[in-house]
């Protein structure tokens, strides 16, 4: 019976061998393509679990009905030839022995000594456990890949003075591409011919539109605001700088939490003593309890629990709309004591907001508003949105303007009841001779100091005043700073390139503990790098460019969707929602699920103890060990589902600590 057992076991093990060595091809396609590889790798978990529980089956009927044994033997084999594949390797490859070692020497002594049901059981439990893995993985890969994409799959280019679409991938370097008002740039290039107001927000960060014009770069996954361009093709596809920066993302998936390492590290140096130990008692306490002492050491079920854990509450933070690239970040986030901002873009929202109308001539504040928004309410820049919102909160009636003559970056004139209404910056004012008062000249720097922008207002030549444009402050950013200190947060401090009286008034006006102005984003960094040489845990939570250095020395870095691409990139957590608001629950789930990933590891300590003894001192063999085994890894399942079932409730402040 053992030989016939044996023989089967071998049969099938070189028969699947031999099937894997002449389907190399696919696997070597595999190899190439690391998305298909993995895809494949998933799909094999699944199929193995899927003949794995056609064999319990199989088991049970075997019992009633014998000739299916050896068809039952060869089906389990064929499920053992991966678990025997993954011991090849510790014990060839790594020249170690680990627990995959033991789980194939359970699985080789159940088939031999014709326990059926446990080695069925084994292999399930060992696959379904990879699946799991597998899965979550496979599951932050593609949130991390949707997440970029936004290019357009279509384009018009400039063949022989005509205009036709064509097909992205065709795209060559040296093509001539039209972008009008409305469309994304898909292509990193050069400006051949025409002028354009371009939203770069995606790229840098920055709030405000940018002029461009013949000559200067523009770059792919940027808005044309208003304009026309056409653009030479310097870059396409895969070269562009967004494309490199998604492919990065790509690999930043697969993670292991500390705990995750730690408990399987744990579990594979003690595989080695406890082989020992099952070699010497097998005259003692007979095949069946010295194999199940193996059973001691769960590694794949530790391996299974903590990345059910980690995928279950990335579940909860992806439901807020959070994004997590890398799983160390909310391990890391229950020692952060300090929290840096950045303030443009993060602090304050992309969309500006009226402040003051300064007025220097005969017009009252309502009218130069309404002079304003009439002859901005066709355009779609940020500051036309301010001043058109601001009319409309004041319930103003604006008259309508049918021709404008709109000069992009500086100005817009309109001609309105025989007269001329200019509105736009200081510069534009002074391109069409528009005299600027020095009363006027004291608030523009005035203005400029505090960090805020004017758009003039000028009526048949004669200035008649000013509208202030100042950032508008993140609505819940003072809440969610005292939801934070609740957490033990100690210190917050603005850090922002801006003027000390911009950044000061906001300081203060968000109850920060600090703050830093006029900082580089060189000195960022080195600011990050002091704190943390002070002994401080450094969290950095920009948007921009220019914060991209700082959030890489940090200890733990966020971003906000919709800030740059590269920023973006350098973030361990992305707030998909665009804004603060949920920034504390990071938190909580970050103490959730380093005090789950404990309560697991404990639980798989237990049973090792527990079974350990049962097989050593009581000689419980393998059947019983395997049922042991069973109850524990479903209760274990269960454990890793519990916070789906709780709604997403948080701990309570200060749990976990």
């Amino acid at each position: 019976m053992l030989f016939i057992n044996a023989g089967i076991m071998v049969s099938v093990y070189i028969g699947v061998r031999v099937f894997e060595y002449y389907g190399n091809k696919k696997s070597l396609t595999a190899k190439k393509n690391p998305q298909l590889g993995k895809l494949a790798t998933t799909k094999q978990h699944e199929h193995h679990l899927k003949v794995s529980t056609a064999a319990m089956g199989l088991t049970a009927i075997s019992h009633i009905y014998p000739p299916l044994i050896p068809l039952n033997i060869a089906v389990i084999s064929y499920t053992s030839v991966p678990i025997f594949n993954d011991a090849k390797h510790s014990l060839l490859k790594e020249q170690r022995i680990k627990n995959d070692l033991l789980t194939s020497i359970v699985n080789v002594m159940c088939l031999v000594t014709g326990e059926y049901f446990a080695a069925t059981v084994q292999s399930s439990l060992y696959h379904f456990g990879n699946k799991i893995v597998s899965k979550s993985q496979k599951n932050s890969n593609q949130s991390l890949t949707e997440l970029f994409e936004q290019a357009p799959s279509k384009v018009w280019i400039l063949k022989e003075s005509v205009e036709i679409e064509i097909a992205l991938e065709t795209l060559h370097v040296n093509d001539i591409i039209v972008v009008k008002g409305g469309e994304i740039i898909a292509i990193d290039g050069t400006i051949s011919d025409g002028m354009a107001m371009i939203d770069e927000h995606a790229l840098t960060g920055e709030a405000m539109p940018v002029e461009k014009g013949m000559g200067e770069k523009v770059f792919a996954a940027t808005l044309v605001v208003s304009g026309k361009l056409y653009v030479k093709v310097e870059k396409t596809g895969s070269e562009t700088s967004i494309a490199k920066l998604g492919e990065i993302l790509n690999h930043t998936a697969d993670f292991k939490t500390n705990l995750q390492m730690k408990g399987e590290q744990w579990s594979n140096k003690v595989a080695k003593p406890l082989l020992g130990f099952s070699l010497l008692s097998l005259p003692l306490l007979g095949a069946s309890s010295a194999t199940a002492i193996l059973y001691s050491v769960p590694s794949n079920s530790i391996k299974a629990f903590t990345s059910l854990h980690t995928f279950n509450h990335l579940t909860l933070l992806s439901k807020k709309g959070i994004l997590i690239k890398d799983g160390h970040a909310l391990e890391e986030l229950m020692q952060i004591d300090t929290i840096l901002f950045d303030k443009t873009g993060t602090l304050t929202t992309g969309e500006p907001q009226v402040g003051k109308i300064i007025r220097c001539g005969d017009l009252g504040e309502d009218e130069i508003l309404i002079y304003a928004a009439a002859a901005e309410h066709r355009l779609a820049h940020p500051i036309a949105h301010a001043i058109l919102n601001h009319a409309k909160e004041q319930h103003l009636d604006l008259p309508d303007i049918a021709d404008a003559d709109y000069k992009i970056g500086y100005g817009v004139t309109v001609t309105l009841n025989d007269q001329v209404i200019k509105v736009g910056s200081a510069r534009f004012m002074d391109l069409e001779d528009v005299v600027i008062p020095a009363t006027m000249e004291t608030v523009k720097e005035n203005s400029q100091e505090q960090g805020y922008s004017l758009v003039m207002v000028a009526i048949n030549q004669q200035l008649q005043g000013a509208i202030e444009i100042q950032p508008q402050v993140r609505a819940e950013v003072k809440q969610t700073i005292n939801r934070l200190r609740q957490h033990g947060i100690k210190h917050f401090a603005i850090v922002s390139g801006d003027h000390k009286h911009p950044t000061q008034k906001l300081a203060e006006e968000l109850d920060m503990d600090d703050y830093f102005y006029e900082v580089l984003p060189n000195d960022k960094a080195n600011l990050v790098e002091q704190l943390q040489k002070q002994g401080h845990r450094v969290c950095f939570v920009g948007d921009g460019i220019n914060d991209a250095i700082a959030m890489k020395k940090a200890n733990v870095s966020i971003s906000l969707q919709g800030a740059s691409f590269i920023a973006t990139d350098m973030a361990q957590v992305v707030l998909m929602d665009g804004s603060l608001k949920n920034l504390d629950y990071v938190f909580d789930i970050s103490k959730q699920l380093n005090r789950n990933l404990k309560q697991s590891l404990s639980l798989s300590t237990g049973f090792g103890v527990m079974n350990f003894t049962g097989a050593s001192l009581l000689q419980v063999g393998i059947n019983t060990s395997t049922m042991l085994f069973s109850l524990f890894f479903t209760s274990g399942i269960a454990h890793t589902m519990l916070p789906l079932h709780r709604k997403s409730v948080p701990p309570k402040i200060g749990d976990g600590k």
